[in-house]
């Protein structure tokens, strides 16, 4: 934890003030050239922690799916969510294969010490949500969320990116599935509206998915599990599909679409079922 603390501190402040550079250079194309060197850093980060992570633990690591991968590519990374170790899962098994990883934040995780802004520095779109409760009130916020995403995707517009989404919304748990009377048996209903939104925003730019399936044979793992070396296996399923207009859609009243994603989420709670007792 203290080499974690160590490296997270030392990249974050360099990282800082690349950032400082970039927001006062005075035309794009420094900016830009900053912007490439912030990722330079943030993929040092995540070289060193995973590398901090194969010292110090003895999980046993199996990926499948890896081969054809492109670095001028341009991703949108779907996955289950299961527990924070699916980011330094993901972080790790991309890092340096693909266009550097980019997830939707919450707005409230800019006030993470540290990190929120490094988080900002290094472009993730901040997303704020708003309940039906907030909407029936007001109104006019209607659609804001689809205009925020279209605007935080166009900044990728000029560099190749992976785009990351965790298409359930939340960490899956066993109250959450009964709540939502889920049909599968290790996942939560898939919310196709956040797909449709990148989608949307990011037009033709996107030239492939990456579907990605994380199993913890053992069971429900945190991120102490993970540092203490407690996690004993993970395993990581992932194929590449084509971008097709069957996956375009509004996600709300685009029943095609819905079922597509449904489609995909059945595979996926299949392919769970054979990746826990293989």
């Amino acid at each position: 934890m203290l080499l974690l603390f160590v490296s997270t501190t030392l990249h974050v402040l360099v990282l800082f003030v690349f950032t400082l550079f970039k927001l006062i250079a005075p035309i794009r194309a420094l900016r830009d050239g900053c912007s490439r060197v912030l990722v330079k850093i943030a993929e040092s980060w995540i070289a060193v922690n995973s590398a901090l992570f194969k010292v110090f633990t003895r999980t046993r690591w199996q990926v499948e799916g890896l081969d054809g991968l492109r670095r001028d590519g341009n991703y949108l990374v779907l996955c289950n969510h299961q527990s924070w170790v699916d980011i330094p899962v993901l972080q790790k098994i991309f890092n340096r294969r693909i266009p550097f990883l980019r997830f939707f934040l919450k707005s409230q995780l800019i006030w993470v010490p540290l990190l929120g802004p490094a988080w900002w520095a290094l472009d993730f779109p901040f997303m704020k949500r708003y309940s039906k409760e907030t909407l029936a009130r007001h109104p006019e916020l209607q659609g804001k969320d689809r205009r925020s995403t279209r605007k935080a995707c166009e900044k990728f517009s000029h560099m190749p990116v992976s785009v990351m989404n965790f298409v359930e919304g939340t960490r899956f748990t066993q109250a959450k599935h009964d709540a939502q009377s889920s049909p599968f048996r290790y996942l939560l209903r898939p919310k196709a509206g956040g797909v449709s939104f990148v989608l949307d925003a990011m037009g033709q730019g996107l030239h492939a998915i990456l579907d990605v399936t994380i199993v913890y044979p053992q069971g429900s793992v945190t991120m102490m599990d993970l540092i203490a070396g407690r996690v004993r296996d993970i395993h990581v399923h992932l194929c590449e599909l084509p971008i097709d207009a069957v996956l375009r859609g509004n996600g709300k009243s685009d029943k095609p679409f819905r079922e597509r994603m449904n489609a995909l989420w059945r595979e996926k709670d299949q392919r769970i079922e054979h990746m826990r007792h293989s």
